[in-house]
């Protein structure tokens, strides 16, 4: 349905803060390394059941500062939200690749 989370051409090179609330956890990451990545890194746990997939929406998390840091959602993103009922408001971490300072957040966290 969706593979590979799309990696696109960014420089690497350069790290991005990933903030984590409400643990005040905090992590520098490459460019382009997705959300789910970033919590695992910060050793927060983050639900999951397709390995990443963008298929079972349970790694929704609320993006509460740096949303120009991440690209809009898609449809196919919205569809599976829809279909596994994830807030509206949420994204899937997954499929989500900062390419700026963000501040996020999870229901379950």
């Amino acid at each position: 349905m969706f593979g590979a989370a799309p990696r696109l051409a960014y420089d690497r090179s350069v790290e991005v803060l990933v903030r984590f609330r409400p643990s005040g956890r905090s992590v520098r990451v490459p460019r382009g390394t997705t959300l789910l990545e970033a919590a695992q890194r910060a050793k927060l746990p983050v639900a999951s059941a397709c390995g990443a997939e963008a298929v079972c929406g349970r790694c929704g998390m609320r993006i509460l500062s740096g949303n120009e840091s991440v690209a809009p959602q898609g449809e196919a993103e919205a569809r599976v939200k829809r279909r596994n009922r994830v807030e509206a408001t949420d994204r899937l971490a997954c499929r989500v690749a900062p390419i700026g300072d963000v501040e996020v957040t999870a229901r379950y966290w």
